[in-house]
């Protein structure tokens, strides 16, 4: 119980030391698909205009993802509605060649990814943004996508 509580102490610890996050969450999937009428939709706040960030999107896929590569559309919105960015991206989860997984692992068949959005994006105004990302692939649903989320970096170092 005493080595459960420390382990628990230092997994906290090393969560909470990290300085570059702004905000980050993720929408998880029930059944292990992810499904087109399943958009998911973030709100974050932006405090400060002068600093520049990363936004990120977070992938958590098991080897049941039937391809190679994620198609998404994401889109940026100001709490006003105005639209600030509207693109699709797409990202590797496996070698197209080898069929080995990309990412990093932490448990079994589990693999998470972090692909870049936008980068060193200056946010013209204080306030609360949204960011709605909506799967665009050849399947309604998609099998072996557990999670999606945003991640929202300062783009410097921390100092």
């Amino acid at each position: 119980m005493r080595a459960f509580f420390i382990v628990a102490i230092f997994v906290f610890f090393i969560i909470g030391c990290d300085s570059k996050r702004v905000f980050e969450d993720n929408a998880e999937f029930k059944d292990r698909s992810w499904k087109i009428n399943q958009p998911v939709k973030f709100d974050f706040q932006i405090s400060d205009t002068v600093k520049k960030y990363n936004v990120l999107l977070n992938v958590r896929n098991s080897i049941d993802y039937p391809f190679a590569r994620l198609f998404v559309n994401y889109e940026l919105k100001y709490q006003d509605s105005t639209s600030l960015s509207k693109k699709m991206i797409s990202g590797f989860l496996f070698d197209q060649k080898t069929g080995k997984p990309f990412g990093t692992s932490g448990i079994g068949d589990i693999y998470d990814h972090q692909f870049p959005v936008l980068e060193n994006y200056a946010f013209k105004k204080i306030g609360t943004y949204s960011m709605r990302i909506d799967q665009f692939m050849r399947m309604d649903t998609i099998p072996g996508v557990l999670a999606v989320g945003v991640r929202v970096e300062n783009a410097e170092p921390a100092k």
